[in-house]
């Protein structure tokens, strides 16, 4: 078995990867920026097979070539999408390159990358591909209108690329966690039914042990955010307005 994780140093990511017992045998690329960090994360994998990759999800031009070069060791056989930023919604406002930044981490560099990545499983028939969404796609807020919109994108592609697969053999798994707890939002106060990148792997393991249905339900984390999003989603806009959190 082959595994691709995008985004090298995500915790999600990581968690995603130890609460799948990956057998010591089993082939793990980790792809990222921050090349020592993922050879620091490396050591922590209990299979025997683990090489670091770079990879900037915001170097669009180079994610054909990036594709290309993975497969060429080996057509992925599992693809965990976790690049992503959170940049504060002040900052991207002061300064609009950083909101650029955000939506080709969160976004664009997403699409380009999958697509690339999609076509070769897509040749052989197999594989599966986990796209880490969040409850922020469901109805982007005031104070995170940029990386609640990027997220929307990536939820909508995410959506549609499934669709477009079935019936190819590719599995599509789209993960809506909560607010997670961790390096990405330290320093922030946790929102409602907050979690952490632990529980968000195991959630993600659980689901991906369960055979693919043709329409494989997203995965909320925790659950009860599913029923929460529901309620989010028909409340007034005068109202949404106001709410802080």
């Amino acid at each position: 078995m082959r595994v691709l994780l995008l985004g090298g140093t995500s915790e999600i990511g990581l968690a995603i990867l130890s609460a799948l017992d990956l057998a010591p045998d089993t082939e793990v690329v980790l792809a990222g920026r921050d090349v020592p960090r993922m050879e620091v994360a490396a050591k922590t994998l209990p299979c025997r097979l683990v090489s670091v990759v770079r990879y900037d999800a915001t170097d669009l031009a180079s994610h054909q070539a990036f594709a290309d070069s993975v497969c060429a060791g080996g057509v992925p056989d599992l693809v965990i999408a976790a690049t992503g930023v959170l940049i504060p919604q002040p900052s991207v406002e002061a300064d609009v390159s950083l909101a650029a930044a955000m939506i080709e981490a969160n976004f664009t560099g997403h699409v380009t990358t999958l697509l690339a990545l999609g076509a070769p499983m897509k040749a052989r028939g197999s594989g599966t591909i986990v796209v880490l969404s969040s409850v922020a796609a469901v109805r982007p807020r005031k104070f995170n209108s940029v990386y609640g919109a990027a997220k929307a994108g990536l939820d909508a592609f995410a959506r549609g690329y499934a669709d477009s697969l079935h019936g190819t053999g590719v599995r599509v798994v789209l993960v809506r966690p909560g607010f997670v707890t961790g390096r990405m939002t330290a320093g922030m106060m946790p929102a409602p039914l907050a979690t952490t990148p632990e529980k968000v792997g195991v959630a993600v393991a659980s689901a991906l042990r369960k055979p693919a249905s043709g329409l494989d339900p997203a995965v909320w984390v925790p659950a009860p955010l599913a029923g929460l999003a529901a309620v989010m989603r028909i409340v007034p806009r005068p109202i949404w307005r106001r709410l802080d959190r």
